[in-house]
């Protein structure tokens, strides 16, 4: 599962690579390190063939059931301290931090999200993985990082991206309405299974990828949903400075 990824890139670069008719970013930093939950980049579709390079909310909401179910443990806990307990007034306030890698697009939870409307790409220049080959006595494991071998080190992730969706995403936040995103994962290819066998991200490295995932009808555009060929990505040879214990 990507849980971090890094975007080392300027807005013209983007604008260059994908067609964009709307920008309100702001000033972007020139080298982001993007963490669940957080803000970053995202070029979406916004209706009537328009495009909006856009900071959204790292993290789609979670399902029905999980979040069902996180409500019910806590109501336990609860009720066995012999506290009253309003379960529909916790399942609202259930904090959710988001889903953020989406793997299984047949669920009813993403089905309703996969239209033209819903798409965006997500621009990147490298990700990370724990690799456990690296773990360091003491239970710190360092992250390898995986980028492009191209000379161009910009490519995007397939994502999908939500509207003003109303949850509690932090307890001290409370009830939140904000836009959000997410993107694609499927089997890893055979640089990064060593390192990471559940999954990897739909990568995107060409304008014509891009074009596809925004624009074409789910049975195309689900093509895509594939490992990356092995020889378009490389482990990144420089020290690791992030770690995940």
């Amino acid at each position: 599962m990507c849980n971090l990824y890094n975007v080392t890139t300027n807005q013209q670069a983007i604008r260059s690579f994908v067609s964009i008719t709307h920008d309100i970013i702001g000033n972007m930093e020139p080298s982001i390190d993007v963490y669940p939950d957080r803000f970053a980049p995202i070029v979406r579709n916004i209706g009537n063939g328009d495009r909006q390079l856009a900071s959204v909310r790292w993290g789609m909401p979670s399902s029905k059931q999980a979040l069902y179910q996180a409500t019910s443990k806590r109501a336990d806990k609860l009720r066995a301290k012999g506290k009253p307990v309003d379960f529909d007034e916790l399942l609202k306030m259930e904090p959710d931090g988001g889903t953020t890698n989406i793997r299984n697009t047949t669920s009813k939870h993403w089905t309703r999200w996969l239209g033209v409307e819903n798409r965006c790409v997500v621009p990147f220049t490298r990700f990370a993985e724990p690799d456990p080959a690296s773990k360091i006595e003491g239970g710190r494991t360092p992250n390898a990082w995986f980028e492009s071998t191209g000379d161009d080190p910009l490519m995007f992730f397939a994502g999908i991206w939500l509207k003003d969706w109303t949850s509690v995403r932090k307890i001290k936040e409370g009830l939140v309405t904000i836009d959000l995103f997410a993107f694609l994962t499927t089997e890893p290819n055979g640089l990064v299974a060593p390192i990471h066998q559940k999954a990897m991200p739909v990568i995107l490295t060409t304008r014509d990828e891009v074009e596809t995932w925004l624009g074409a009808p789910w049975e195309q555009a689900k093509a895509l949903q594939r490992p990356l060929p092995d020889g378009l990505l490389k482990i990144a040879p420089i020290a690791d400075d992030f770690a995940v214990t």
